[in-house]
């Protein structure tokens, strides 16, 4: 029985996983809830057998689970897309024992729509990258706060003072034009925004530090236009370049190709398929901003494809989508602890 393959489903949940168990007929040896421990979920399917293939969905917590089981119990787990599992599934119902069955059956046979685990250090790194995108994003909305209280008293800023600018916080702070409850406002606001931009500046100070002997982020950021913030996102995020078979899938895995729409006689795209991290996608186009300024090639292509009448957003995601699939031939295979 040891010597015989099991196909393992996992259904996942914070504090419990779904846990079903098959031969290679097919046959379900066992289906049933367990806790969310490592140890009871092995002593579940090694009742069975000890070569095991597992598939879990990818979902907050998964990937640490999946890591466990490879490192500590030698299983080999595959994490599935979830959207896509949910498009194979035979029924409209949805129970974590059908869930589970359904994971184990597609590990079984094949079809099991895998993504990529991503190792210890690049989740790690991932944490830290998307921290510092929630900081700017919280910084960006406090922006938007003092720009909106401005608006609504409908006040002039003076003239050189650009927004932004020392002069400009300088008149927002000193400025008598506000009431007793406005000003009360404008200072949290000017407060909470210094202290983000604090924050922000750790975070990109520690990203450097964690980076530093990443051969990846330092190749990348030797390109004109690309700086600590694009290098360190396109390595937490994309991880690994040698793990895709072309560079069209890259693209697409980034979202910057364009989802076909085509039926019977009608050819026709439909945008982008933004089926990818949409901060992952945010970089990308503004580093092509960025290239076609410093980078010859990626500016006459801009310059070409302007000519023939492109709208400037069409060029952008264009020149962002040749630039990837050129990297992707370009970059070596590194590690994160190369």
């Amino acid at each position: 029985m040891a010597s015989l393959t099991l196909f393992v489903g996992l259904d996942y949940h914070q504090s419990s996983v779904q846990v079903c168990a098959m031969d290679a007929s097919g046959k379900v040896l066992v289906n049933r809830r367990c806790p969310n421990c490592r140890q009871t979920i092995v002593a579940v399917v090694h009742r069975f057998g000890n070569r095991v293939q597992a598939a879990i969905e990818a979902c907050s917590g998964a990937a640490e689970l999946a890591d466990e089981l490879v490192q500590h119990e030698g299983w080999s787990v595959d994490l599935a897309h979830p959207g896509y599992v949910a498009r194979l599934k035979r029924s409209p119902d949805k129970t974590d024992f059908g869930d589970a069955q359904l994971l184990a059956d597609l590990e079984r046979v094949g079809y099991l729509p895998r993504v990529w685990l991503a190792p210890e250090p690049l989740r790690e790194l991932r944490r830290l990258v998307r921290y510092r995108q929630q900081l700017a994003q919280q910084r960006r909305n406090v922006k938007l706060r003092i720009r909106a209280l401005l608006r609504d008293l409908r006040l002039v800023v003076p003239a050189g003072r650009s927004p932004w600018t020392r002069s400009w916080f300088a008149w927002l702070q000193t400025t008598d034009v506000f009431a007793e409850q406005t000003r009360w406002i404008m200072d949290r606001h000017l407060a909470e925004l210094k202290r983000l931009n604090s924050e922000v500046r750790d975070v990109e100070a520690r990203l450097a530090i964690v980076v530093k002997d990443d051969a990846m982020v330092q190749t990348l950021m030797q390109t004109p236009g690309i700086g600590l913030i694009t290098a360190v996102t396109l390595r937490a995020e994309i991880g690994r370049f040698d793990r895709f078979r072309s560079g069209k899938q890259l693209a697409r895995f980034c979202g910057l190709s364009p989802r076909n729409a085509s039926s019977g006689q009608r050819q026709a795209d439909a945008g982008l398929i933004k089926a990818g991290n949409p901060q992952l996608r945010a970089v990308l186009m503004e580093a092509a901003h960025r290239l076609m300024r410093y980078e010859d090639r990626w500016v006459r292509l801009g310059h070409s494809l302007k000519s023939q009448g492109k709208a400037n957003s069409l060029v952008v995601v264009a020149v962002a989508n040749r630039w990837i699939r050129w990297l992707y031939h370009q970059m070596p295979s590194l590690d994160l602890a190369a």
